[in-house]
């Protein structure tokens, strides 16, 4: 099914995948996170973060790898390679969302400005991030 699937992926249907996938791995972060926060044995914000952080890497990470960019396990060490480059340019990008949510909070001081530097750096983010991991990570099989 993956490869018929592949076949007759669209440009549009692969951006609006990654769209609801990014969705998808931001509800698991929350989710993940309102949940450490109820039934973790010590409080603070922390735990919840990192909790929640790894449920979304993880499932944007699969859904990724296999309904994106169609990749095929080929063994552990290549998987572990992938991972860590995957992990490394979500580390990245986050920096250019944060960057802008923050250039734009300090230049106009308003929430409003706050959200739209957060959602410009969101998508270049996010374009930035699909470009990278399609060259670096999950490199397209030659024919």
């Amino acid at each position: 099914m993956g490869s018929q699937f592949q076949q007759r992926s669209t440009p549009t249907g692969v951006a609006l995948r990654y769209v609801a996938f990014a969705m998808l791995s931001t509800a698991a972060n929350f989710l993940v996170q309102a949940i450490v926060l109820q039934i973790a044995p010590w409080p603070g914000l922390m735990p919840s973060i990192l909790a929640g952080t790894a449920a979304g890497f993880a499932l944007k990470y699969v859904l990724d790898k296999n309904w994106i960019f169609f990749d095929r396990y080929s063994s552990h060490g290549d998987e572990m390679s992938k991972v860590a480059l995957y992990g490394l340019f979500s580390v990245l990008t986050t920096l250019i969302f944060w960057g802008f949510e923050i250039a734009f909070w300090t230049l106009w001081k308003t929430e409003l400005a706050k959200y739209t530097g957060g959602a410009i750096g969101l998508a270049i983010g996010y374009v930035s991030k699909y470009a990278l991991d399609r060259k670096f990570v999950f490199k397209p099989r030659e024919a």
